[in-house]
Formats: structure tokens, C-alpha cells, sequence
């Protein structure tokens, strides 16, 4: 079982949180959402891949329901987006990059609570990647529109890429600090690629309009 730090795990919970809370504020803030509408979408952004995690690990309850500094975090992030947002015009680009920051670390986070758990090497990578496109999804349908990871450019192919290497460098013996980051910083990397040069993956060769 792979030596479990809580401050790390605090960390990367924290920056998640916080960022994802951002783009869920923004997409509300695109929406025309009132002050608790931004909240909610704020908080099922930054708390509902955590509290997907938790349930699949049997962590109970879930922290993203139990932990203040989590909570509060979010509801600050919804804060400053419904006073700060920047234009219109501007909150699409922004979005993405705020998303795609939120996708690395709780991947990344996903799959370290996991092992830590003691689950497996398998149901490791897909929790972790559960846990980075979970609250984009709980998002997306409270906001009305197709969850990104089914439409946009890669998404969910990074955050399992990320799962997959925290797994693998944990088989090969404890893993740094300094090995997590990186791996958060290629997914944010590769996720960031990807939109710049709408890289999509594979779609179903078109056969016609449906009647």
C-alpha cells in the first residue's frame, strides 16, 4: 500500500477544488445564473468528482460533504468568480484552461486516494479518472448543455494518461512529490494541446442524416 500523506492529499484537493469551483462559476456566470446558481455550479464543479471517488473507495462521508476547508474553498472560488468574472468574450478560453488545471490535479489525486485505499492497479487509474471528469459532468448537466468530456477535444484520454503514470511509478517503488506534480503538469499539458490544436479522439464516420 503506498505511503498515504494527508497534507499532499490535502493539497492537491484544495487546488482542485479551488479551480474547478472557478470554471463552474464561470460557465454559470456564461448561463446568466443568480448569485446561488453560480454557488451550486461552483460546488458540484469542484465537489462532485471527490464525492464520486470517495463513494467507489467506501470513504465515508465522502470529504467533499464533510470537509469545511473544502467547502469553503469552493463557495470562495464562486465568490470571486460572480464578483471578478471577466468578459464575456474572454470566459470560454478561460474556462478551459481553469478546467484543464482541474482535470490534472484530480486525476492525479484521484489515483493516489485509490491506492492508498488499497485498491488495485486497474480500479486506480479509473477512479482517479472518475474523479477528474466526475465534476465537469454533475457541471455541465445542471448547466443544461452535453458534458464536455463527450464533445470537446481530448479530455478524459489525459486524465487516465496521468492515472496511469501515478500507478505505474508507484509499482516501481514510493512516489515524490516532485513525480505527482509532474504528472499533474503533463496532463494540463497534453489537455491544453489538445485544445489549442482541436485534437479530438476518434468519432463514427458519418452515414448520413438520421431520418
Amino acid at each position: 500500500m503506498i505511503t498515504y500523506d494527508s497534507n499532499l492529499q490535502l493539497a492537491f484537493d484544495l487546488v482542485g477544488v479551488f479551480v474547478f469551483a472557478l470554471s463552474g462559476g464561470l460557465v454559470a456566470v456564461k448561463k446568466r445564473l443568480d448569485l446561488f446558481g453560480v454557488l451550486v455550479l461552483a460546488g458540484a464543479a469542484a465537489l462532485g468528482g471527490g464525492v464520486l471517488r470517495d463513494v467507489l473507495i467506501g470513504a465515508r462521508p465522502p470529504v467533499g460533504i464533510s470537509d469545511w476547508r473544502l467547502i469553503c474553498s469552493a463557495v470562495v472560488a464562486g465568490l470571486v468568480t460572480f464578483v471578478y468574472h471577466p468578459g464575456v468574450e474572454r470566459i470560454s478560453r478561460f474556462v478551459r484552461v481553469l478546467d484543464a488545471a482541474g482535470l490534472a490535479v484530480f486525476a492525479v489525486s484521484g489515483s493516489l486516494k485509490a491506492l492508498a485505499a488499497g485498491m488495485g492497479p486497474l480500479a486506480s487509474v479509473i477512479v482517479g479518472g472518475i474523479t477528474a471528469v466526475g465534476g465537469g459532468i454533475v457541471r455541465d448537466l445542471l448547466a443544461g448543455q452535453v458534458p464536455e468530456v463527450l464533445r470537446r477535444e481530448m479530455y478524459a484520454l489525459p486524465a487516465l494518461l496521468g492515472s496511469t503514470l501515478v500507478v505505474t511509478a508507484h509499482h516501481f517503488g514510493p512516489v515524490s512529490p516532485l513525480v505527482l506534480w509532474g504528472c499533474v503538469a503533463l496532463v494540463f499539458a497534453l489537455r491544453m494541446v489538445a485544445v489549442l490544436l482541436d485534437v479530438h479522439a476518434p468519432k463514427p464516420l458519418r452515414t448520413g442524416e438520421a431520418r
